[in-house]
């Protein structure tokens, strides 16, 4: 298995922003934008080198996600990725291994948004069921539902009794809120 080294984004080079940055542009064939970017910073990283360069990433940001009525303390996964030429040979996944033990030993919950759920259900993930919404400054919360499909969450010891059924919240961001 790939050695995966976790990082805080403070203790992210110069150089290594901006070798993410590429990997990201690259992975995303184009589709990763500003608020992608800047989605995927302030937390930790975990990050696949080989010779000198960042072949696989995953980053983690704590958000707070609403379930029902209780709210929790969220990893919230972003921007997972390995290089073009490195995908399917399981360093994503290693990426994410990664990511899902940092959320399971620091987090009272672990969401993301993705299309790709099987990739994540492998590891514990699983899709939310229930009406998603949007809590915006003002603290109005409005309902979006062209994400209820991709909302998954992995469930930690605080969030075991959660039902998948319930309403999930989350607070806007700039770019896309989930």
């Amino acid at each position: 298995m790939a050695n995966v080294r976790l990082l805080s984004t403070p203790e992210l080079s110069e150089l290594d922003r901006a070798a993410l940055r590429r990997l990201l542009d690259d992975a995303f064939e184009g589709d990763f934008t500003d608020d992608d970017w800047a989605h995927a910073l302030g937390g930790s990283h975990a990050l696949i080198e080989d010779s000198g360069a960042i072949v696989a990433h995953a980053a983690v940001v704590e958000r707070r996600i609403q379930i029902g009525s209780r709210v929790f303390r969220a990893g919230f996964v972003e921007a997972v990725a390995a290089a073009p030429d490195r995908q399917r040979r399981g360093l994503g996944t290693a990426v994410l291994a990664a990511a899902t033990e940092l959320i399971l030993d620091r987090f009272e919950l672990g969401a993301l948004s993705s299309g790709e759920w099987g990739f994540y259900e492998r590891l514990g993930w699983e899709r939310w069921r229930g009406p998603s919404h949007v809590r915006s400054a003002d603290g109005t919360i409005a309902r979006s539902p062209d994400d209820d499909d991709g909302v998954m969450v992995l469930r930690c010891p605080a969030s075991r009794d959660i039902h998948p059924g319930d309403p999930i919240t989350c607070d806007q961001r700039e770019g896309d809120s989930w």
